[in-house]
């Protein structure tokens, strides 16, 4: 995601340069014109570039990270002029929107940490120059910021935190050396939470990074189950791990979380879900350590949230080297419902070759490859369908020089390999780029925020190819059986498309379920970073809940998981059960048996079946009824009565003789079904109160297959007692 590095760096020119001509300019070319330029609006010293929709007008706007290692300074916002004529044109708005503050920026990150569904920023800083920290800007309307740095944070220093007191500051924050704030819901509680790194003083290793909880209103606080607190900026060997399960220990590759190393080199950390439990594991890089993941063991310890570092059973020996691996990205390259890695510098040291790893499936990766032409000293890498043909691509920002390009070839495949192809030129010191469609052309462009006072950069993809492809949601979280209560079911789904997953967040996404084939309820489904979506289910449901999600980008391509289900009842299940079969284990039919649990024989050779789901209860509407091996295209109803007998009537058998009443008319379907849901307690008057037994029967119209003339016949009897 974002790349923060030192400035004691080779700007020596990248190989890579000699492999642009003029195919490039078909791809990709330098827009200046659309963008600010000057001072201030676009010449500083930036580390990194984010999209989002701040003023909530339709299209995405930037905003700008100043400063870095080099000096104090403005984060900046520019605006996008559109909807409309002025689309993909943007100008610098940073005076009027954002507060004036002057820091040592290496992050900006959009949230929206207070829940009110607009974009809130993070704002990483590292006290290299002044001591300083981390600030948190709210979204106080229309895409103006407010500085609430003074009461977000809670209890720093304090009582279960492990920061020192005398690190923090009276403005609020804490004094630390950060490169990255990542966030995701990974209690699965429906807020975001703050994974906070540190790279150390002179980029040493030593400072732990952090975890802190959103409280629901946006105000966050340390997740620190050991309670351990340093007493000063660094984390000792044998000291407890803080977030992580296990004691400190640099360099580990222990996985059975006796130790954990979470204070390294590193300035990058993402957040997926790489072992298909849907909680959201780290991934974080390292310079001059090797890149570490922690698994999310939220579901494996029954919603008590920890972290353990399995770096040493993720990763193959080998999958990293040397040192320089500045940034890691996590995206589905070969389309198989997994996370796969890019990393950044991860072979070789600073021979700088970026590589690729493949997840087996299970949160364990493999190597694939090492990308062609990239011995040069690269800042970040992003994922770009730059030709719009369904996968990933891959953009390298270069520090020393021309960035590149990498064309997937999976084409839909179960396999990726990449192959450099030509870029536009770019001479800057590339510290960051993100990928998105500012123009609203159906292609997706590139920002690229530079360093030493260059100004950052808008290249325009101009291949005009559309989005065609389709999100797609390989994997659902199946909800368990449950009983009703105030508390709603929980569910989750992984939303996959072929754009940043920065852009994917932002998909509108639905979770759509009926209770017992009734009407569908659409409720929506919100990013938790990642790859996962989350939505909730109301917990007084009663009866079977059938459940699937809808997202749908930014182009109207719509894609669809697969349905799942699950069943709420009071205790066990009040399904209700069979009798009165019409295959002699009831009573002689007057023509035909049926075969085992059917009713009488009808005209389609045998007999027709009711069947009961959901719950039966007077207070809700949980009970059902389906039926099959009717005749197809005749009328029928349900029966429901009590006094279970067995009295041949008409072609079948009536199961019931007192307190009869009936439903309204049906069809059945060409299939020969049909289904009926809410008989709840009250549907039908008196029948079924005091806990008595209460029988349902179908009786639907059969002239073709009358025996005795009377042209109708019953499916089997189905009995339940009404629960309260």
């Amino acid at each position: 995601m974002l790349i923060r590095r030192p400035i004691a760096r080779s700007l020596a020119p990248s190989l890579a340069a000699v492999l642009v001509g003029a195919a490039a300019q078909a791809q990709f070319v330098r827009n200046t014109t659309d963008i600010p330029s000057g001072n201030p609006g676009n010449n500083s010293n930036t580390e990194n570039v984010d999209f989002g929709d701040v003023d909530q007008d339709g299209d995405w706007d930037a905003v700008f990270a100043d400063g870095g290692d080099n000096a104090q300074d403005q984060n900046r916002i520019w605006i996008n002029l559109g909807p409309g004529a002025n689309l993909g044109k943007f100008d610098d708005q940073t005076a009027a929107r954002f507060p004036a503050v002057n820091d040592q920026s290496r992050d900006i990150e959009f949230v929206d940490f207070d829940g009110d569904s607009d974009l809130d920023i993070y704002t990483v800083n590292t006290a290299t120059l002044l001591a300083q920290g981390a600030r948190w800007w709210r979204n106080v309307g229309g895409g103006f910021y407010a500085d609430e740095t003074a009461s977000r944070w809670i209890g720093l220093g304090g009582t279960g935190s492990s920061i020192a007191p005398s690190l923090v500051l009276a403005s609020g924050t804490f004094i630390d050396f950060s490169g990255d704030g990542d966030f995701a819901d990974i209690d699965n509680d429906g807020d975001m939470d703050l994974l906070h790194t540190s790279y150390g003083s002179v980029f040493g290793g030593q400072i732990p990074s952090r975890v802190f909880l959103n409280d629901g209103a946006g105000f966050f606080e340390e997740f620190n189950p050991s309670g351990f607190q340093l007493s000063g900026f660094n984390i000792q060997a044998g000291d407890p791990g803080l977030w992580c399960e296990g004691t400190q220990d640099s360099n580990t590759t222990s996985s059975d979380g006796t130790e954990c190393d979470i204070a390294t080199s590193g300035v990058d950390g993402d957040f997926g879900d790489i072992d298909g439990d849907f909680d959201l594991d780290i991934l974080q890089g390292a310079i001059s350590e090797l890149p570490r993941m922690y698994q999310n063991r939220l579901s494996e310890n029954g919603g008590v949230l920890s972290f353990r570092d399995v770096t040493g059973s993720t990763f193959q020996a080998g999958y990293s080297t040397g040192s320089g691996h500045y940034e890691q990205e996590m995206g589905d390259l070969d389309g198989d419902g997994d996370l796969d890695i890019l990393g950044v510098n991860w072979e070789g040291g600073f021979g700088f070759n970026e590589t690729t790893l493949k997840n087996l499936g299970d949160g364990t990766f493999q190597f694939v490859q090492s990308l062609p032409g990239s011995i040069a000293d690269d800042s970040e890498g992003d994922f770009i369908d730059y030709d719009n043909d369904g996968d990933l691509d891959i953009l390298i920002a270069n520090f020393a020089g021309q960035d590149r390009l990498y064309r997937n070839n999976n084409n839909g495949g179960q396999n990726f390999l990449f192959t450099q192809v030509p870029y536009a030129p770019s001479a800057e010191t590339a510290l960051d780029s993100d990928c998105c469609d500012v123009d609203g052309d159906g292609d997706y462009d590139v920002f690229t925020a530079n360093n030493f006072q260059a100004a950052n950069t808008y290249f325009e993809n101009v291949t005009d190819i559309p989005d065609s492809h389709a999100p797609y949601l390989p994997n659902v979280e199946q909800a368990p059986d449950r009983t009703p209560s105030a508390a709603p079911t929980v569910v989750r789904v992984h939303v996959y498309d072929n754009a940043p997953y920065y852009i994917t967040w932002y998909n509108p996404t639905q979770l759509i379920y009926s209770v017992n084939g009734g009407a569908s309820v659409t409720t929506p489904a919100v990013s938790s970073g990642g790859q996962v979506f989350r939505a909730e289910i109301p917990g007084s449901l009663i009866g079977t809940v059938q459940y699937h999600f809808v997202s749908e980008d930014q182009y109207g391509n719509q894609g669809q998981s697969a349905t799942r289900a699950y069943v709420a009842g009071n205790g066990s299940l009040n399904t209700g059960a069979a009798f009165c079969f019409g295959d002699g284990t009831g009573a002689a039919c007057p023509c035909a048996n049926g075969g085992l649990g059917e009713g009488c024989q009808n005209s389609t050779g045998g007999g027709a079946t009711l069947t009961g789901f959901g719950h039966a209860s007077f207070t809700n509407d949980g009970l059902g009824f389906s039926v099959s091996g009717a005749p197809a295209g005749n009328p029928g109803l349900i029966l429901r009565g009590t006094n279970m007998i067995a009295n041949p009537v008409g072609d079948g058998i009536l199961c019931m003789s007192q307190g009869v009443k009936r439903s309204q008319v049906t069809v059945t379907s060409p299939a020969g079904t049909a289904t009926y849901t809410h008989f709840n307690g009250q549907g039908f008057g008196s029948v079924g109160l005091n806990n008595a037994p209460t029988n349902f029967q179908f009786y639907y119209r059969d002239v073709a297959g009358s025996c005795t003339g009377a042209g109708f016949n019953f499916t089997n009897a189905w009995t339940v007692t009404y629960l309260p």
